[in-house]
């Protein structure tokens, strides 16, 4: 009886997908909150829980100290993270969508791993744009166990992180860098030699301090628009200069990113970043094409209403990547 034809290493399994408008499977944040235990674990959350219209528990987020203290008490209860806060003005991450980066960029290494997600220190990550509040780090690390640098070029946000990273003994699994040269990615933060294992962004959205500006006052209204007599901030709660705008937008920086991966193809397995704007997908999908990446995986991700998602890429084909893995990951 004939044999089918044997083949040399399976094909690359596709990343899980979460059903549509739900958290991916591992995130630890579904469902609603039980916030008697999260005050339990955080007692200072408890003046700013409100009943919303629909009769639940909830905070308001229009106010930014409820929405840090919220995240401080998320990251104590999910990830055991005692002690977390940031400047005032400082992004302040939505968590769970957060998590879901993570746990797809999880099921994008576990694809070249047999299935299984590579985990521990050996595992070596890069994220360009750490900010403030340092929470991939934090939450990859916790989830995964794997080891973080954390890179930005405001000095402010990285001494934040730090005092994040010390307050936690979290020094042995993030290291922190500054950028120094504003304009640049990857030059001068990726050593010779060094190897990256994944890198991952969450880009500025906006093109102009003015147009970030609009965007806040505009977020603002609409977390306002049950009480419109409330006086609102004028700026957004939720970032700082280069965390929400660069020249040329999300497009310019993700096609900047494009161009210096290809001169650390060899030095990093997967690179990655969430492109916010679905429109930008295509653009920099050609892009990716016109510089010779092997593969470019987009993976859609989902949070209730609010669409997302992350394009990843490598230079490596199958055999370099398993090589990558035999050699980095079965040390």
């Amino acid at each position: 009886m004939p044999q089918p034809p044997k083949r040399s290493r399976p094909a690359p399994a596709k990343p899980a997908a979460p059903t549509k408008g739900q958290l991916h499977p591992r995130n630890r944040h579904q469902g609603r909150y039980d916030f008697p235990q999260l005050i339990q674990g955080s007692p200072e959350l408890a003046r700013f829980v409100i009943t919303n219209p629909y009769g639940k528990e909830s905070i308001d987020f229009a106010d930014p100290e409820a929405v840090k203290v919220f995240n401080r008490a998320l990251l104590r209860q999910f990830y055991g993270i005692r002690h977390w806060d940031i400047p005032p003005g400082y992004l302040c991450p939505p968590i769970p969508g957060r998590a879901d980066y993570l746990h797809g960029l999880a099921d994008l290494l576990a694809a070249d791993n047999g299935g299984v997600i590579p985990r521990g220190k050996g595992l070596q990550a890069l994220d360009i744009g750490v900010g403030a509040n340092c929470i991939y780090p934090l939450i990859g690390h916790q989830e995964y166990g794997w080891h973080f640098t954390g890179a930005d070029i405001d000095p402010t946000a990285l001494d934040s992180a730090l005092a994040i990273v010390g307050s936690n003994q979290l020094t042995s699994a993030i290291d922190l860098r500054r950028q120094a040269a504003p304009k640049q990615i990857f030059k001068g933060l990726i050593a010779p030699g060094e190897r990256f294992d994944l890198t991952l962004c969450n880009p500025p959205f906006h093109s102009s301090l003015d147009e970030a500006t609009r965007g806040s006052r505009r977020k603002w209204k609409n977390l306002g628009k049950q009480a419109p007599e409330r006086k609102l901030p004028v700026l957004n709660f939720g970032g700082q200069g280069a965390e929400l705008w660069c020249e040329g937008g999300e497009s310019a920086f993700l096609q900047r990113m494009v161009d210096e991966s290809r001169q650390f193809r060899d030095q990093v397995l997967w690179f990655s970043s969430l492109v916010s704007k679905g429109g930008n997908v295509p653009g920099m999908e050609a892009r990716l094409r016109r510089s010779d990446a092997v593969e470019i995986r987009t993976v859609e991700m989902a949070q209730g209403q609010k669409q997302s998602r992350f394009v990843a890429w490598t230079f490596l084909d199958a055999d370099q990547r398993e090589a990558w893995r035999r050699a980095r990951w079965q040390a």
